[in-house]
């Protein structure tokens, strides 16, 4: 016969083909249940990486060409390995079969196992039986039998699919989700994959039966054809089906297209084309609606006032060098509020920035230019007012510079910034008089330079003294109407109505021009000594910290007329003690003498507590006080800083072994100690249990807009449960019109393979009354996709539905 046992080069060759066809029947096979593609057995093995078989017994049989391993067969090839009890190679057929508890492993950690595996060593044709394969992602495929046609089309008979683990304890029992399909067709060439009568299963019962569906081969990332489909439901728009269609053009642009049909407002068509570059990408969307029933939203909605709605868009971002780069976020639509009721992704924020910018950054130096337009998608009628007051910023420019080598000794740096803003209509407020934008054009060019340089004295005294020099230059073209406002703005402030701490601004003067020119130069000192000292337990450093800016008063500071766009905000507290210039933005400038006092500690203890906390007051001394002065805002007025001595402020935190963390801050009366501002605070984490609380406060401020006190309590809770489910909720309570502001609960699960939540949210206006609810839900198949809808719009009056 011709029998011949052993091993040698001929049968390391014809075990090494089979071996590889077996992997590769496998490999391709797995990947039609999933995205990641499974190499072949020699994938990436060089032609002359040695092959390692061991057997109990090989039979080479002369006389019927035959190769026969059996016995505990083991080959390793390549980083791979297969281990079955028998393998066959008929080379007079060209048949490969591996029998009893067939295994592979290949290079990337994927296994392959199946009872049978019987191929050509071509790989044209062959049969597996019992196919299972467990990927290095944890994805789990398995066949009752496959069998491979032509070289080209895979068919898989009675496949399963999860990204589930199994159980470790009860391996037959049923994944919390599998997809079941009678037949899964994998068409190589094509390079799609057919599900013929599938079913989606949830913890064993099937939920959805698909009789047939295609699908892009997973081996391939990009290829055409039907997105998974989304429903919803809202209120106004009615029950909703929305059906996407990608378009694969090329490896590096594609286009989407959707359509979407509502129920109570018709077909919305939308599109969008993406585009890849080696430097950057970008994309471009444009929606469109005739709507077939405005009258569904309420009356004092937007969307009732247009039938024929739409929006372009379009946003990207490019590198031009490591330290360069530019991009852009536009959208241009039909009304104040379409993006945002239709919900198009990208474009549906409440407050829009439109903006092109360009932007560049190298060690300590930077540098940002943008052209901007504001935006805001009220759905009330309101928001079209509130949206014709934003401006357009055209454009505004930011660049700092540190010089690299030391100037004096010390550090010397630039800074520059311009703004361009346009504003088609003056955003005034006659009842308490402010005017946040005036209707016209402004600009505004500042060139500031400061030098610094730290001395450390022998007792441990650090002293910087500091210099620096400001610059800047302002035009204005302001409408009649805002020249009106400015003049009657000026007579309002003078009254009793807006005096604060039993004073007023008296006589409020303007002095509107058309250009502005004012400089500022600061002389300044700062004075650190931080002590350290130490017992057994604990480890403490205070600092007492002064400063002393000493500068002329701010020209134009006491009278109205130079337009304020970025500094309207003003926050005196513990972080803004020690800066020199309390102003948050450039149109408004400190001047005077002024001196910052403070205190900071921080200590640590051997038990694991640790504390830190900062304590101050600022003092005007000479000049005007910016603070008290009138502005078109009023940003000084009650801000803790308008008075000669100002209000002190504090913060402390500390930090406990336990899990309890805390802080507090807060500004007070410099007389009576009085609480102006306020905000406590706490978090814990007990087990699996995490909980939060704040309490704020805000006295009233009239002459900034608030003419009652704001206090509000928030608290936050969140439990697991097991190792998957948790639930949460918080809240938040308006201590002053005793609402219930805000309140939301949920619940949510998460595993390695499935995803869970659902939310109930609740909004109450606390003037209005008007309760808004929102109910969401997602869900998340690992490696499918994932799904989620909400219910926005569910509005009503309290105590009604």
């Amino acid at each position: 016969m011709g029998l011949v046992r052993g091993s040698g080069p001929a049968a390391r060759a014809r075990l090494l083909c089979g071996a590889t066809a077996l992997a590769l029947l496998c490999a391709l096979g797995a990947t039609n249940a999933h995205a990641q593609n499974l190499p072949s057995f020699d994938a990436g093995a060089d032609e002359d990486t040695q092959m390692y078989l061991e057997a109990d017994t090989v039979i080479y049989n002369n006389d019927l060409q035959t190769v026969t391993a059996q016995g505990q067969v083991r080959i390793k090839y390549g980083g791979s390995r297969l281990v079955a009890e028998r393998v066959d190679y008929n080379q007079a057929t060209g048949r490969i079969v591996a029998s009893g508890n067939v295994q592979i492993v290949d290079r990337q950690g994927t296994r392959i196992f199946a009872d049978e595996i019987d191929v050509t060593e071509d790989f044209g044709d062959g049969f597996i039986n019992a196919l299972s394969v467990e990927t290095t992602d944890d994805t789990y495929f398995a066949a009752e039998s496959a069998e491979r046609r032509g070289g080209r089309v895979t068919v898989f008979n009675q496949g399963v699919y999860t990204a589930c683990e199994p159980c470790e304890d009860r391996p037959d029992k049923a994944p919390i989700w599998r997809v079941k399909s009678r037949k899964i067709i994998w068409n190589g060439e094509e390079k799609v994959v057919r599900f013929e009568g599938a079913r989606f299963e949830f913890f064993g019962l099937p939920i959805a039966y698909l009789p047939y569906f295609e699908m892009a081969d997973p081996t391939v990332q990009r290829k055409s054809g039907f997105l998974r489909p989304a429903i919803g439901y809202s209120k106004y728009l009615g029950a909703s089906v929305s059906i996407p269609y990608f378009f694969a053009f090329s490896p590096t642009y594609d286009l989407t297209v959707t359509g979407t049909y509502y129920g109570k407002q018709g077909f919305l068509a939308e599109a969008e084309w993406r585009q890849r570059f080696n430097n950057g990408a970008y994309s471009v969307t444009i929606a469109g609606i005739s709507q077939k029933d405005p009258s569904e939203f309420p009356s004092s909605y937007v969307d009732t006032t247009v039938e024929q709605r739409g929006m372009i868009g379009t946003s990207g971002a490019f590198t031009i060098n490591p330290r360069w780069s530019f991009g852009w976020d536009v959208m241009v639509q039909s009304d104040s509020r379409f993006s945002a009721t239709y919900g198009i992704v990208g474009y549906d924020a409440y407050e829009r920035t439109n903006e092109i910018y360009l932007t560049g950054l190298n060690d300590r130096n930077y540098f940002d230019l943008r052209l901007q337009k504001f935006s805001v998608q009220d759905r009330n009628f309101r928001g079209t007012q509130l949206d014709s007051l934003q401006p357009w910023v055209l454009p505004s420019l930011d660049y700092s510079k540190t010089v690299d080598e030391p100037v004096a000794g010390g550090e010397l740096s630039f800074d520059l910034n311009t703004a361009i803003v346009h504003r088609s209509d003056r955003d005034y407020s006659s009842g308490v008089p402010a005017l946040r934008g005036i209707e016209g054009t402004t600009g505004r060019i500042t060139l500031e330079s400061e030098w610094k340089r730290s001395f450390i004295t022998g007792g441990g005294l650090l002293l910087t003294p500091l210099l620096s020099v400001r610059g800047d230059a302002i035009g204005v073209d302001a409408s009649d109407s805002t020249i009106s406002a400015i003049n009657h703005m000026t007579g309002k402030l003078g009254g009793s109505r807006y005096s604060y701490d039993g004073s007023t601004y008296g006589t409020v003067a303007s002095d509107i021009r058309s250009s502005y020119y004012r400089g500022m130069a600061t002389a300044g000192l700062e004075a650190r000594w931080p002590v350290m000292f130490s017992t057994t337990s604990a480890s403490h450093v205070l600092e007492p910290i002064g400063q002393l800016f000493i500068r002329p008063d701010a020209p134009y500071g006491d009278t109205l007329g130079i337009p304020n766009e970025d500094a309207q905000s003003l926050v005196f507290d513990a972080a803004s003690l020690f800066e020199r210039d309390k102003f948050s933005g450039y149109d408004l400038i400190e001047g005077g003498t002024r001196a910052n006092l403070g205190i900071r500690y921080v200590g640590s203890f051997g038990n694991g507590w640790n504390m830190s906390g900062i304590f101050g007051q600022s003092y005007h001394i000479a000049g005007t006080n910016p603070y008290a002065s009138p502005n078109f805002v009023n940003a000084g007025a009650f801000s803790g800083l308008e008075s000669d001595v100002s209000d002190f402020v504090g913060y402390v935190d500390l930090d406990t072994p336990v899990g309890l963390k805390f802080f507090a801050g807060g500004r007070f009366d410099e007389e009576t100690f009085e609480t102006r501002r306020a905000e406590v605070g706490a978090t814990t984490e007990i087990g699996t249990t995490k909980l939060s609380a704040t309490y704020a406060f805000i006295q009233e401020q009239p002459l900034y807009g608030f003419d009652r006190d704001r206090e509000e309590v928030r608290l936050s809770a969140s439990n697991k449960l097991d190792e998957n489910w948790r639930v949460f909720g918080g809240g938040a309570y308006d201590l002053y019109s005793n609402t219930l502001a805000t309140s939301s609960i949920g619940l949510e699960y998460e595993d390695e393979c499935f995803s869970y939540a659902l939310t109930f949210k609740r909004k109450e206006g606390t003037t209005t009354k008007e309760v808004d609810y929102n109910v969401a839900f997602r869900i998340s198949l690992r490696t499918l996709g994932e799904i989620g809808t909400s219910t926005e719009e569910v509005s009503t009056q309290l105590g009604i539905e």
